[in-house]
């Protein structure tokens, strides 16, 4: 989830667009699956514009950094990026030849003024609010304007954005992400979100449910809905009625050829009795759940801002187990946040044993510029830091291995993504997540097969085709 990934996504160029110079674009992702949205959705913008997707920065006129805010020298490395870029940037001018940089993401929402003034090989900076301009921007661009456009828009992009539609070249993807939801007014001390994304809004059920039969109609058979507090998405249905995320989910499942459905990432205050509904009565939302704590001690909690304590958040737990006895979960913890005494770590390594995760990301804080807790006093020391993660990450491992291993000889029905590395091979993903390799000669991409579970690895599963 917040491993840099490089995302080239291309969509077929419109009537019309032929008549323009063929350009290529180079999309560089970082972060986040809403990240990897956006950026395939700057690449159905730019499509108009006959831009297509290469997967080599080398043949790129066009390269764009869409960036992620999360973590650690996150705009350090976008500098170190950029540093690379500019070099590229001189020999292409010695030759001739047009090459244009562009930053967008959470960094150049944040960082857009610093980024034009440090580094001036940058062409375009825009913010994740502001992404449907950028046909417009790289226009102003080539006529010798520096574009930094990070505010935010008043008009709705995804109204400006083109419909999706086929990958030139090939058919979309069986599975696509969906952002329905961006933002988050939960302001936690550790989290640049509500900076960098603004408050939380919630795109129209109309607006969702269109582009969701058009990618079903593309090819696509699983959606993953997206937003950075999904769960908080709210709308009207047709009667005027106020809806949330589980009615949401209720319609969707209605479109005729959707297989699965999924979401992330939730927060355990927006996990409402009509999204638990939703896991028990609909068989196609995977049970599979991402709901992040990030601590067990209320005394952490309650300086990260979360509005949680540790025993609401086991108790709605039970509750969703109740509900889908066979869901999975997933979540985020942070180690060493300031103040945090080994005794506040203890109490997140008792919540973990508690819960029980088939899956975890965990991370040493660290203090994000304009955030509360970066004023906090009583950092943690490194060292110490460190020392936690590793016993947390032990614990987690342990855990994620052992749930693999309790599906060996079970028989899941597997959703076939890609072809493997073997001859005859093909990789899926299983209603938890896991990457499932299993020789299938007779089946294609897209296709769902029942299998059964022989093998477990250290991060995928291994079956083969169940008989009748």
């Amino acid at each position: 989830m917040t491993q840099d990934t490089a995302l080239l996504a291309a969509t077929d160029q419109p009537q019309g667009a032929t008549a323009l110079a063929e350009r290529k674009v180079f999309i560089k992702t970082y972060g986040c699956q809403m990240n990897v949205y956006d950026s395939g959705r700057m690449s159905d913008a730019l499509a108009a514009e006959g831009y297509v997707a290469t997967e080599t920065m080398d043949d790129a006129d066009l390269v764009l950094l869409n960036t992620c805010h999360i973590r650690e020298k996150a705009a350090e490395k976008v500098y170190s990026a950029l540093g690379r870029l500019r070099e590229t940037k001189k020999a292409r001018a010695a030759e001739g030849r047009e090459f244009m940089i562009g930053v967008a993401g959470c960094v150049a929402q944040a960082e857009g003024d610093e980024i034009a003034r440090r580094e001036p090989a940058v062409d375009v900076v825009i913010g994740p609010q502001t992404y449907h301009r950028l046909p417009q921007a790289l226009k102003r661009a080539r006529s010798g304007e520096r574009v930094v456009d990070t505010e935010y828009a008043l008009e709705d992009k995804f109204e400006h954005l083109p419909d999706p539609t086929r990958v030139k070249g090939r058919a979309r993807s069986v599975t696509a992400f969906l952002t329905v939801q961006e933002g988050c007014d939960k302001f936690c001390t550790f989290c640049v979100v509500p900076y960098t994304r603004g408050s939380e809004v919630s795109r129209p059920i109309a607006q969702i449910v269109s582009e969701a039969e058009k990618l079903v109609a593309a090819g696509v058979r699983e959606l993953t809905l997206l937003g950075q507090n999904v769960n908080a998405w709210h709308g009207m249905d047709a009667s005027g009625r106020p809806i949330g995320l589980g009615d949401l989910l209720y319609r969707l499942a209605d479109i005729p050829g959707l297989a699965r459905l999924r979401y992330t990432t939730s927060h355990p205050r927006d996990m409402d009795d009509r999204l638990i509904e939703a896991h028990r009565d609909l068989r196609m939302l995977m049970p599979y759940l991402h709901l992040p704590v990030q601590a067990g001690s209320d005394r952490i909690l309650k300086a990260m801002n979360r509005r949680h304590n540790a025993a609401d958040y086991i108790a709605l737990v039970e509750r969703i187990r109740a509900a889908r006895p066979d869901i999975a979960l997933s979540g985020d913890f942070i180690v060493g946040f300031p103040g945090e005494t080994e005794a506040d770590f203890q109490a997140t390594m008792d919540l973990v044993e508690t819960i029980g995760y088939a899956q975890a990301y965990s991370f040493k804080y660290s203090t994000r510029p304009g955030t509360p807790g970066a004023d906090l006093p009583d950092h943690v020391a490194e060292d110490v830091k460190t020392e936690r993660l590793a016993r947390l990450q032990e614990l987690l491992l342990k855990q994620q291995q052992d749930f693999s291993r309790s599906l060996i000889g079970s028989e899941i029905d597997l959703l076939l993504e890609k072809p493997g590395r073997m001859p005859g091979q093909l990789i899926g993903r299983s209603p938890w997540l896991q990457s499932v390799n299993v020789d299938a000669n007779q089946s294609k991409i897209g296709d769902i097969i029942n299998v059964r579970i022989t093998a477990a690895g250290p991060n995928s599963l291994f079956a083969e085709v169940a008989e009748g």
